[in-house]
């Protein structure tokens, strides 16, 4: 007997036909399936890099000697460091760290040619911002490296046997380079995108499917107002979710919580709405849960991986951290991490805040005049 013969005379065969059938007629969630993991694959593999080089850093020169500056273009040599800016101040170096706007610092004292030149042995700083754990590693060991490889050369130039520089890394926010302290604030951003998008986007879809949406359609309600009415709810859970979750990683993780705690719930806002603003547009393009689903996930998954959460950013190739930069949820991190782990305020972190909010109200607005009171 052969195996179409076979297949033909067996009891499951009609039902497996009409799935073939119905897959086939269902062609937006056949082209999901078979996208979906192609985009994701060719999307990640070029984008997702642990390595992280040419780390924007900051010079606080208090010698300016010629000798100074060899030190830190050695340090630049390395790949490690991308010297963006010259600081007057220790103040002014924190105030800049704290903001993002370097990630790395290079101290010189006054004397360090002077200890130079007396044949004693000159000290520099490099601090490194260590709230993300993988970002910092490579600079602390670029710097260590380097502090080595310019101390040979000025021993090969004098001759002399004392150790002519010693380069100290200090580790800023994340001292200890602990995991926990860089992934649990992430976790909340995650879990927002994951509830807020995923959830909001089914909820609709699930409406249309069961037939309550004809309720909908013959009351008085206006769009606005039933975009209103989907969106409060959702914003009360979100809240519960981040108090959850700064709960627990003050006492499981023993996470810092170093700023204002009202701060980050009122920067909270915008992210929850852009979030619900984004289910609420992916749920006008399809019509079943399942596709609600799919398509749910082909967002979240860049959306978590391109914005920072996992990988660093700096590492990513110049498309993937413009992808990133499209992203609510990149700047949501930024907010978490600057507040929680840098005590930053809203004078260091208003870039970000301003295009949450710009997220919110667009993808809110893009929802509401694409989201029709009909069946259709």
């Amino acid at each position: 007997m052969s195996l179409r013969t076979w297949l033909a005379g067996s009891p499951f065969w009609p039902m497996l036909r009409k799935e073939f059938i119905q897959m086939r007629r269902d062609r937006l969630t056949l082209a999901l399936m078979v996208g979906v993991p192609a985009i994701q694959l060719l999307l990640f593999g070029f984008a997702i890099q642990t390595e992280v080089r040419h780390l924007p850093t900051i010079v606080l020169d208090e010698a300016r000697t010629s000798e100074s500056r060899a030190l830190v273009a050695a340090l630049e040599n390395t790949d490690d460091f991308r010297i963006t800016g010259y600081v007057a101040s220790r103040d002014e170096l924190r105030r800049r760290i704290v903001r993002g706007d370097a990630q790395a610092a290079v101290v010189i004292p006054p004397d360090f040619a002077t200890d130079l030149a007396r044949n004693r042995s000159a000290a520099a700083q490099v601090i490194v911002d260590a709230a993300d754990p993988m970002a910092s590693s490579s600079a602390m060991q670029g710097a260590a490296q380097a502090g080595i490889a310019r101390a040979q050369a000025i021993l090969r130039a004098r001759g002399a046997p004392p150790l002519p520089l010693e380069v100290s890394v200090r580790p800023w926010f994340n001292p200890t380079l602990r995991s926990a302290t860089y992934i649990v604030p992430g976790i909340i951003g995650v879990l927002l995108s994951m509830t807020m998008v995923i959830i909001t986007s089914i909820a609709v879809v699930r409406e249309r499917e069961r037939g309550t949406l004809e309720q909908l359609i013959v009351t008085p309600i206006t769009r606005a107002s039933l975009m209103l009415g989907k969106i409060v709810p959702f914003i009360i859970v979100g809240y519960v979710q981040i108090t959850v979750v700064l709960v627990l990683g003050k006492l499981v993780f023993d996470v810092p919580l170093r700023g204002s705690l009202p701060f980050l719930y009122a920067v909270s806002l915008p992210f929850i709405v852009a979030s619900l603003g984004i289910g609420l547009i992916l749920s006008t393009f399809v019509a079943t849960q399942s596709q609600a689903m799919q398509l749910g996930f082909l967002f979240l998954l860049p959306n978590i991986l391109l914005s920072g959460f996992m990988f660093p950013r700096q590492a990513m190739p110049a498309l993937a951290q413009w992808l990133g930069a499209a992203l609510p949820l990149t700047y949501f991190l930024e907010l978490l991490r600057g507040i929680l782990l840098k005590d930053a305020g809203a004078a260091d972190l208003w870039r970000p805040t301003v295009a949450l909010v710009a997220f919110a109200v667009a993808l809110v607005t893009a929802a509401t005049l694409k989201f029709h009171k009909s069946l259709d």
